[in-house]
């Protein structure tokens, strides 16, 4: 099933969803994040759109992972 048409946000309204989580970007840093390849975008009329989600995913807090949860002896060879 393709995207919805609303999951592509311009980089105006991208660099508002970072400025709402006291992250502050110009639209044409994202713009150039978008040309490289960080972060995925589209063309259309001339104007760049970038994915909402993977906007929103740079400012997700990271989930924390009990070192109980690992697989045991993952570590083992860094133990003295």
């Amino acid at each position: 099933m393709p995207p919805a048409a609303t999951d592509w946000i311009s980089l105006a309204e991208a660099a508002a969803v970072l400025s709402a989580s006291n992250v502050r970007f110009r639209p044409a840093t994202i713009g150039g994040w978008a040309r490289a390849g960080k972060v995925q975008s589209i063309k259309l009329g001339g104007r760049r759109f970038v994915r909402r989600g993977e906007i929103r995913a740079l400012v997700a807090t990271p989930r924390r992972v009990r070192a109980s949860d690992l697989q045991p002896g993952l570590f083992e060879e860094l133990r003295d």
